[in-house]
């Protein structure tokens, strides 16, 4: 397995994480539950970021820019739902 495929795998297992901890905290009957889920969210959020910087710099994460007209578009949809 190459480089790029390994860091893919390890990014879908940390958002899978991330969004277990994210549930975990929403869902937390105590204040003690819901500040280890807490903990472990921002943790998880730390390395998620950490491997997403490394394939961007790397090039293996490419992203394309919104366009502002599409952006705008977006803004005056949710504004007139107000």
């Amino acid at each position: 397995m190459e480089d790029k495929d390994l860091m893919e795998s390890e990014l879908l297992v940390i958002k899978g994480v991330c969004d277990l901890y994210l549930h975990g905290t929403i869902e937390s009957t105590t204040a003690e539950v819901h500040m280890a889920f807490k903990d472990a969210l921002n943790e998880s959020l730390d390395i998620q970021n950490k491997i997403y910087n490394l394939m961007k710099e790397k090039g293996w994460y490419q992203t394309d820019n919104a366009e502002q007209t599409k952006i705008d578009t977006v803004k005056q949809k949710f504004a007139s739902q107000n």
